[in-house]
C-alpha cells in the first residue's frame, strides 16, 4: 500500500489547483502526482468544505450551511483532542 501524502502537501496542492492559473493536468504534474489523484483531492475537498451542489436549500444557505460543516469539523476534532488527553491523563491515576 502506497505511503498516503502529508496532510500539508494535500491542502498546497488543493490551493494551487484552486487558484485556476493553471490546468489541473499542469498542477498535478509540477507536483509528481497523477491528474486523477489531484481530481480525487479536489472532491473531497468540496465535500468536507461543503462546497458541493446540495440537492436542497437556497443559495442563501450555502454560506451558511458551509460555515456550519466548518465549525461542525471543527468542534468533532476537539472533542478528538480532549477525549485522547482524558484516556492519558486517566491511565496516570490509576493504581497500578
Amino acid at each position: 500500500m502506497p505511503i498516503p501524502y502529508p496532510k500539508e502537501f494535500r491542502r498546497d496542492v488543493i490551493a494551487v489547483a484552486r487558484q485556476g492559473d493553471q490546468s489541473i493536468a499542469q498542477v498535478a504534474r509540477s507536483f509528481g502526482i497523477s491528474e486523477s489523484c489531484l481530481n480525487r483531492w479536489l472532491r473531497i475537498a468540496d465535500r468536507d468544505e461543503g462546497l458541493s451542489a446540495g440537492s436542497a436549500g437556497s443559495a442563501a444557505d450555502d454560506p451558511e450551511k458551509r460555515e456550519l460543516r466548518r465549525r461542525n469539523k471543527q468542534l468533532e476534532q476537539e472533542v478528538e483532542i480532549l477525549r485522547r488527553a482524558t484516556a492519558y491523563f486517566a491511565r496516570d491515576t490509576l493504581p497500578k
